[in-house]
């Protein structure tokens, strides 16, 4: 609501600071704790940065600087089924327990505070034919979707436990400017490279759910409301899927070039067949995905060659 104050966690990531600017132009006030040195976090639309781990000293600093938060955006933790798979415990510690620090700390010093805690399709892992309904088992597939579903489980305790207002958004393929990494950023680096072939891994028919940043932080504003002991989940997700091939090939065209798209046909690890969600509850929200494929991936790239620092 306008006017109130607002805590983001992660907020210098690249979803945290598009949320950022979006609540703080419907007249919220936003602090951002994260890892960091961020000078720039004022032009993002935060009035307070703090660089650190969520602990009680640092929740509790920003609580007496501050006051304390209406809700909170829970975006920190481990970004990366990559760097999970090679770092489990740093990705555990930073997606787990930074989780049950900030639960524990809310349920202690500031018990009215709702929390929205972003979480990943990456919990459903492996084996789904079609759109996935929150409902359906978890059956994650690496390290970082167990721990989205442990991070998962620990607000679920703290709500159920102790009455903390808990909503739990599972998001899909997000993308859009500020994104420095994944397939879209991958893409453009080897076309400015000039590479006469764009050869990426995988079979290049494994399906995704595109959301383009835009659209995902207005459904994070939206489902926030929902927060409650219940803990409702919601699958933040159009329902539409779209393979790897066609996505690299709007890359492709948006770029300008000819470059033909290639695939290795070895799977990555941790990296599932299909994710694409069942959007109905969101929609049922009244909730309208405005920015098709090929006009964000086209915002996307005109981004990168805007003068993206690479």
């Amino acid at each position: 609501m306008s006017g109130e104050d607002v805590w983001i966690t992660g907020a210098r990531g690249f979803i945290g600071r598009h949320l950022a600017v979006l609540l703080a132009a419907s007249g919220r006030r936003v602090v951002g704790l994260g890892h960091g040195a961020w000078p720039e976090a004022e032009r993002w639309g935060l009035a307070r940065w703090l660089n650190g781990d969520i602990s009680p000293d640092n929740l509790g600093q920003l609580a007496r600087d501050q006051g304390r938060p209406a809700i909170v955006f829970h975006l920190a933790g481990g970004s990366s089924v990559g760097a999970a798979i090679a770092a489990p415990r740093e990705d555990f510690k930073r997606t787990v327990e930074a989780t049950a620090a900030l639960c524990d700390w809310l349920r202690l010093e500031s018990p009215e505070t709702r929390v929205l805690a972003v979480s990943s399709a990456a919990v459903y892992g492996a084996g789904h034919i079609g759109p996935i309904p929150e409902e359906a088992a978890g059956r994650p597939y690496s390290p970082y979707g167990y721990h989205k579903l442990m991070m998962e489980q620990v607000c679920r305790e703290y709500a159920e436990t102790y009455g903390l207002g808990v909503v739990v958004a599972r998001l899909f393929s997000v993308y859009g400017p500020e994104l420095r990494k994944q397939l879209l950023w991958d893409i453009c680096r080897r076309l400015e490279a000039e590479a006469p072939v764009l050869e990426l891994g995988g079979h290049g028919t494994e399906l995704r759910d595109w959301t383009e940043i835009s659209d995902v932080v207005r459904a994070l504003e939206r489902v926030s409301d929902l927060a409650s002991p219940e803990a409702p989940v919601i699958n933040v997700g159009s329902g539409r899927g779209l393979d790897v091939r066609s996505i690299a090939e709007l890359v492709v065209k948006a770029w300008g070039a000819t470059t033909p798209v290639r695939f290795t046909g070895a799977a990555r690890a941790g990296d599932p067949a299909s994710l694409v969600a069942d959007g109905g509850r969101l929609a049922r929200l009244g909730f309208d995905w405005r920015v098709p494929a090929e006009e964000g991936v086209a915002g996307y790239v005109a981004w990168r060659r805007s003068g993206a620092p690479t």
